[in-house]
């Protein structure tokens, strides 16, 4: 049953939009001042408020602006008997959802009631559903090298100042930067994205900056660049070491005076761009042997962040692991897999070159090939050396990532079946998955008692 809280100082109307709520099934509390709605709101879990705007002491429009500071997703429909235009917009400016004038037709009053609580509710199911999809990008772990860098991005974000960030491949550049972006004044616009690494010299300007129509070969017509798409919002450079000297040099200008021409184009173009940038080079060698200019270097380093290799916060590695582990299993479908004390303990004491990008590499590879459930130290091998396995063997057959997959969960599933004597409800059991979704793997992978292989 949804809630509603009728704020009105006239009893009368309070009894009014009583009884019409309650006979639509609606669960109705009233308040017939500000002190008492600011109360209510911290005391009930609320879906909307009616308020009425002109009330003695604390008006309307003072009691919204009190509750929007503490329930920014709680609908509020102002309604006042003697509205005007002006006062509309000033409630629609402070957050409120919709405005009534009285008196109060029931039937406009009963649509407005149950579309506000509609966006509500897609509002939180969005925001969680958010919430869910952003978890996966988290920068996660509890040592104090990750705790001084969540530190500087909660004091980063909120502002608009420029941020390099720095460190080895792998580390996790990249999600400091959403971490940014997704705390900042600009995260309802999008955080547009530029590999430059990925990018060859000749095509990184119009990458960066559009081009006109007939600007050079192969310019059919007119193309929106980065930085133009990236207006009111954020951009972020990847790898900007590896920008040519020319996109530097009109990256540099761009950051100086806040405009961007087209290539072939002679008009100047307003955009306001946060800009963060990230390189896993030494700039200060590159800025020595004139591969990267001073200049800009100094103009983007307002904020430095340097991102910390995985060797130097070793405590972290069993979190991500439990945490890559469980994303894995949940995206394949895959039952829970465990990893013993003795396994992270090895984990921890390898020296990891491409840091968290390699380690989750490792969980996926063990999460897929190894068939029990709970992955041992033995089971842990990093270097590729070590007796073979049969599960090594589906290694070297080459092929697409989707087909070692499938190899791979061919192999489990008869492994299954074999211990389980290919009975078919005992292995789905132990699989944890549906009797039919058992039969449709086994006969995707052609797997019948008989089989000597998988591949």
């Amino acid at each position: 049953m949804k809630s509603v809280l009728v704020v009105d100082d006239e009893k009368s109307i309070r009894d009014s939009i009583r009884r019409i709520l309650e006979y639509e099934k609606f669960e109705v509390h009233v308040a017939e001042d500000g002190p008492s709605t600011i109360s209510q709101v911290a005391g009930y879990p609320l879906d909307l408020v009616l308020l009425d705007i002109k009330m003695p002491g604390m008006d309307g429009l003072e009691v919204l602006q009190k509750v929007k500071e503490t329930h920014v997703e709680l609908p509020v429909v102002m309604i006042s008997g003697h509205g005007t235009i002006e006062t509309a917009v000033e409630a629609t400016k402070r957050g409120a959802y919709d405005f009534l004038q009285k008196p109060l037709d029931r039937d406009k009053l009963l649509i407005v009631v149950r579309n506000a609580i509609d966006q509500r509710r897609l509002t939180v199911e969005y925001k969680e559903m958010k919430e869910k999809v952003e978890g996966k990008h988290a920068i996660l772990g509890e040592s104090p090298k990750i705790k001084e860098l969540l530190a500087i991005v909660e004091r980063v974000a909120p502002t608009d100042a420029r941020v390099l960030i720095t460190g080895e491949n792998g580390s996790g550049k990249e999600l400091v930067a959403k971490a940014i972006h997704r705390n900042s004044k600009r995260r309802d616009k999008p955080l547009i994205e530029v590999n430059c690494a990925a990018i060859p010299n000749e095509l990184i300007e119009s990458e960066l900056f559009g081009h006109e129509k007939g600007s050079f070969t192969g310019a059919t017509s007119q193309r929106i660049g980065k930085f133009e798409l990236a207006d009111g919002a954020t951009i972020f450079l990847d790898e900007i070491g590896d920008m040519s000297s020319n996109a530097q040099a009109k990256v540099l200008r761009t950051l100086e005076e806040g405009k961007i021409e087209r290539v072939g184009g002679n008009k100047q173009i307003d955009v306001d761009v946060r800009v963060i940038a990230a390189t896993n080079k030494n700039v200060s060698d590159a800025i020595r042997q004139g591969h990267f200019r001073e200049d800009l270097y100094h103009r983007l380093n307002v904020i430095p962040i340097a991102v910390p290799p995985l060797r130097e916060r070793r405590e972290d590695i069993p979190i991500l692991v439990r945490a890559f582990a469980e994303d894995i299993c949940q995206r394949d479908g895959i039952a829970r897999k465990m990893f013993t004390d003795e396994a992270l303990l090895k984990l921890k004491a390898m020296d990891w070159s491409g840091n968290v990008r390699e380690l989750r590499n490792i969980v996926e590879r063990l999460v897929i090939m190894v068939p029990e459930n709970s992955i041992q130290e033995a089971q842990v091998d990093l270097s590729g050396g070590g007796p073979k396995t049969e599960f090594d063997d589906l290694l070297s057959l080459g092929g697409t990532f989707q087909n070692f997959k499938d190899r791979a969960e061919a192999a489990y599933i008869k492994k299954q079946l074999a211990e389980h004597g290919w009975n078919i409800s005992r292995t789905a059991e132990a699989l944890d998955i549906q009797r039919s979704h058992l039969y449709n793997k086994m006969k995707k992978f052609g797997l019948s008692r008989g089989d000597k292989n998988v591949s």
